[in-house]
């Protein structure tokens, strides 16, 4: 009997010890970008809505060029260069990747691209507790205690394009000086948080999850426009045939604005009115 019990603790040891070695642990490894997500958003956000504030119409249906030696220092230049060229096309300009082959020269500068942040604390901050005589028992530090805490973000983008004739290098058009900022603003309440919310993020949304929020559509300002470089635009209605009597490229049908406004009835007019231009409005009445 005894060896039989004896025998028993042994097979116990080797099925725990089994156990043991069956049982395993794993890891896995994390790395971050030097620049954080929230700074790169920033600064495409400005750079987006800087960049749809500019109106090319006055160089709709032009050939340009694109000289963006200037841009070359400026943070983040390839996204800036991409969504100017983007904007410049979908405003109507005819883009040359030769300066020769164009009709304008288009320059742009940037004034600047970064970010920069504030923050707010109420509540105790961070501190350093020297140590000497009775306060050797203390923590040499004491961590934040925070009541109520901000955070803002922000990304500026300034940017201004002007245009000249390639053979005589008369000014045709310019921009203006275009100024438009990003917002990330970071809430802590009695330790809870951050309650996310500003211009890259979509509402406000709480330890990764989007809160419930009442949404009102806004208007936006640049309805004028013909498409807006932050919102989707198919060009698969721009058809282009070659005009044998000039054999130049001449374009048949034109990209139409979707907007929630009411459309204007046009004037009739023939079959050909499409290669013509756009659509001309009827006035508005006035009462007699």
């Amino acid at each position: 009997m005894p060896r039989e019990k004896s025998a028993a603790i042994v097979v116990s040891r080797c099925c725990l010890a089994l156990l043991c070695a069956v049982v395993g642990c794993g890891t896995t490894r994390t790395s971050n970008t030097a620049r954080t997500a929230t700074e790169q958003l920033l600064i495409s956000d400005a750079i987006d809505r800087a960049v749809q504030t500019i109106d090319f119409s006055p160089l709709r249906g032009q050939s340009v060029f694109f000289d963006d030696r200037q841009l070359f220092d400026a943070v983040d230049d390839t996204y800036l260069i991409s969504s100017l060229r983007q904007h410049i096309l979908a405003s109507g300009c005819i883009l040359k990747e030769k300066k020769e082959e164009a009709t304008f020269i288009v320059e742009p500068r940037a004034g600047a691209i970064g970010t920069d942040n504030h923050d707010l604390l109420f509540g105790m901050p961070a501190a350093t507790v020297p140590q000497f005589g009775l306060l050797t028992a203390l923590p040499s530090a004491i961590p934040e205690i925070p009541i109520a805490k901000r955070r803002n973000q922000r990304g500026v983008a300034k940017i201004a394009i002007f245009a000249y004739y390639r053979e005589t290098g008369e000014p045709a058009w310019q921009s203006g000086i275009t100024t438009e900022e990003s917002t990330s603003n970071d809430i802590w309440v009695l330790g809870a948080g951050p309650f996310k919310r500003g211009t890259i993020h979509q509402g406000t949304s709480f330890a990764g999850g989007k809160l419930p929020t009442i949404y009102s559509k806004q208007e936006s300002k640049h309805q004028n426009q013909v498409v807006q470089v932050t919102q989707q635009a198919v060009f698969n209605n721009i058809s282009r045939q070659n005009d044998p009597s000039d054999g130049k490229v001449q374009q048949v049908a034109a990209l139409e604005p979707v907007t929630d406004e009411p459309i204007a009835e046009p004037i009739a007019t023939d079959e050909n009115a499409e290669a013509q231009g756009p659509p001309v409005i009827r006035p508005p009445v006035q009462a007699q």
